[in-house]
């Protein structure tokens, strides 16, 4: 969800003291990371399992429901929490040993935690859904009206268009939804944020020693294009059909702080994949300090650098709250946990949904392979441009499993024949060295073989059942809204979504 702030109105005085304050704490991270002050600095941490995942409200008619207020006082429980859209809301899974039969475990009380909040949410009206973008919202659901109460969102949509200049605009031509189709074209604009409320992903943590964090970001970059590519579960927004993971590009157009003209000069986004592989987490942060200008531009008192002069671990609440408004795919976290600083990896480019063990399967699947290319002899980044990496991605986000995707070594393959033949050994060896079991290597590995194999993700099963209901005469919104219905029934029987019936 990110740092709660209050509303307010910020001066040039205040941007300038915040950007004091976040260059002081990139010194501060510089001094520590030589200084050998963070708590796993010279051994590997303990292997955690952390994950947020992001859920859409929706009513008895399988419209958006503007429901996250009631639907929070009804479940109850502070691992739920507010986001953007009043149609949404998260679920925060605390970090737990990731090893022997722990993940099957954490699938366990997962599924028990979402049954209960779904009880509980049903008794207003409201439903659960865990999809990567919720098909029956419509360009009208992106009003200012419906961001959620808490000020910091409010504000963040404030500061992006003052940064801004204009309204949002999104423009995504779609892949044909079947043979013989033409291609569909969202072109809108929107006076709010709110079309990033309609991004709901899974995000996955990874805490790591400083000196492996660089490995561990460029092997998550290496295989982002091929994550989305397997778990696509994005296709429709506001009635047309667009890439199979089309978080990727809505999320990347909805938070652009940049008129045209910046854009042609080659201004960064905020929403950013990134430009090189990198040798030192420092290299991340410095970059965001150097390239982005803040957005909620709140500074303290308290100086990082005299902390550390006093012998105290500085928490750099500037640092972290900018670097939560540079929305970077594969996100470096710093974080102070008892008085200790930490590292993490926070994975950001997979969608929700659609079942508990497509998600669990989806993070064993990057866990085990992040893992294995990190312990490989030589670095796959190696061997490999960045801007071929970059280049993954969108072909991954854009066709699913019928993209090219570039691997060394292989050259150009389809990311369902890569797994098959390369990536899912490398994920059980990754696995395995974690300390994972064999029973849960195999139940998780194997969805994502039986995806592979079968040829359906998310996104291929809601392209077709659409396209199938489109056929029988139905029209685009009866279609959508049939579909939903169909799909949240199986998202609770919960067999992953490789096996379900079209």
């Amino acid at each position: 969800m990110g740092t709660d702030v209050t509303s307010q109105q910020f001066t040039g005085a205040d941007r300038v003291r915040f950007r004091q304050r976040v260059s002081r704490g990139t010194e501060a991270i510089a001094r520590m990371l030589a200084d050998g002050l963070f708590t796993d600095h010279g051994r590997p941490p303990e292997p955690l399992l952390g994950m947020e995942v992001e859920l859409n409200l929706i009513d008895d008619a399988m419209n958006p429901a503007m429901a996250n207020a009631a639907v929070l006082d009804a479940i109850a429980d502070p691992d739920y929490q507010t986001e953007l859209g009043q149609f949404n809301i998260e679920i925060n899974v605390s970090p737990r040993p990731f090893f022997a039969d722990d993940t099957i475990s954490l699938e366990q009380a997962l599924r028990t935690s979402l049954n209960r909040a779904e009880q509980r949410a049903a008794r207003t009206a409201n439903h659960l859904v865990m999809v990567g973008m919720l098909p029956t919202l419509r360009t009208e659901h992106f009003a200012h009206q419906w961001i959620s109460a808490n000020p910091r969102y409010d504000l963040l949509n404030q500061q992006i268009f003052a940064a801004r200049g204009e309204d949002l605009e999104l423009d995504i031509t779609g892949i044909p939804l079947g043979e013989g189709a033409t291609s569909e074209r969202l072109h809108t604009s929107t006076d709010s944020i709110l079309a990033e409320a309609a991004c709901t992903s899974l995000q996955l943590h990874l805490r790591v020693a400083p000196e492996d964090f660089a490995a561990h970001w460029n092997a998550a970059q290496a295989i982002a294009g091929i994550q989305v590519a397997l778990a696509g579960n994005s296709p429709f927004l506001a009635g047309h059909a667009l890439w199979h993971e089309s978080r990727i590009p809505v999320f990347e157009q909805a938070t652009d702080t940049r008129p045209l003209e910046l854009k042609n000069q080659g201004v960064r986004p905020r929403v950013w994949f990134g430009e090189r592989w990198i040798n030192t987490i420092f290299d991340l942060f410095e970059e965001n300090t150097r390239y982005f200008p803040a957005l909620l531009p709140v500074s303290s008192d308290v100086d990082p650098l005299e902390q550390l002069d006093n012998g105290e671990i500085p928490t750099l609440d500037e640092l972290k709250l900018h670097n939560g408004t540079v929305y970077r795919w594969n996100r470096p976290v710093y974080d102070v946990v008892d008085g200790h600083a930490h590292l993490r990896v926070e994975n950001r480019v997979l969608p929700a949904g659609p079942t508990v063990v497509d998600i669990l399967a989806n993070a064993a699947f990057y866990y085990g392979v992040v893992r294995g290319l990190v312990e490989a002899d030589r670095p796959l980044w190696s061997q490999m441009s960045f801007n071929a990496a970059a280049e993954n991605l969108q072909s991954g986000a854009r066709s699913g499993l019928e993209s090219q995707i570039y691997w060394p070594n292989v050259g150009w393959v389809r990311p369902d024949e890569l797994t098959l033949r390369r990536l899912l050994p490398i994920a059980d060896d990754g696995l395995r060295s974690f300390g994972v079991s064999g029973k849960a290597r195999s139940r998780y590995l194997s969805v994502i073989e039986g995806r592979c194999i079968n040829r359906q993700t998310g996104s291929v099963w809601q392209r077709a059942a659409v396209a199938a209901r489109e056929a029988a005469g139905e029209s685009r919104e009866n279609a959508l809204r049939g579909m939903l219905r169909d799909y949240v029934v199986a998202m609770h029987e919960g067999e992953p979504v490789h096996t379900w019936d079209i």
